[in-house]
């Protein structure tokens, strides 16, 4: 499968890694594909990885990954003219400028607003409830971690469940698109507690039943 990816911090990054590792063509999608932290990227798996821009790199890609900033969403894919129906995943969490609390929620989401600029796309929100050390290394003893997802096109969500569950996480299907208010406000207590109480990052969500 051909992945796009909108951001080469560490959510972006460690996806890049670990989709190219199970075997996918990765394609980080960039304002500068030939800065450093870009040719880096590509460096570590060159057989799988390459750069281009955004623009260049949606026509042939099946899915798009947005883990770039939430606060520059609005620019970067209202500025795409087609996304021709491939899967857009929604990584983002709509932070305020003290990371204290969520500029969206209970009325309206981060995943809302995304499928609102890029209504081309079908778009699941995912990876947004977990660390990034989680998504490096997902397994905690017999446990793997929960990875919720929503979205309202059932193609694309089965799209997704698959990568969960390829990089070695739960899949856990959320519901509609609107249920990214949950997850977003899920997040923040995550952060909450990884952050401000001092459980780190090695931490993670699981849904457990009986």
């Amino acid at each position: 499968m051909k992945i796009s990816i909108i951001g080469t911090g560490k959510v972006g990054s460690v996806l890049g890694r670990r989709l190219a590792a199970c075997g996918h063509r990765v394609c980080f999608a960039s304002r500068e594909p030939a800065g450093q932290r870009v040719r880096d990227l590509v460096a570590e798996q060159p057989m799988r990885c390459w750069a281009d821009s955004v623009a260049a790199s949606i026509p042939d890609a099946e899915v798009l990954i947005y883990a770039a900033p939430y606060d520059q969403a609005e620019r970067i894919l209202s500025a795409v003219d087609d996304f021709h129906g491939l899967v857009l995943i929604d990584c983002t969490n709509p932070l305020n400028a003290t990371f204290d609390g969520l500029q969206l929620g209970h009325t309206s989401s981060a995943g809302e607003r995304i499928a609102e600029w890029a209504p081309t796309a079908r778009v699941v929100k995912a990876f947004n409830t977990t660390s990034v050390a989680t998504m490096t290394e997902p397994r905690y003893g017999e446990q793997a971690a929960t990875q919720f997802y929503c979205g309202d096109d059932t193609d694309a969500k089965r799209t997704v469940a698959e990568l969960i569950s390829q990089l070695g996480m739960e899949p856990v299907d959320a519901g509609p698109l609107r249920n990214a208010r949950y997850l977003e406000a899920t997040a923040m207590l995550y952060i909450h507690l990884a952050v401000r109480e001092g459980w780190g990052g090695d931490c993670a969500l699981k849904m457990l039943r009986r």
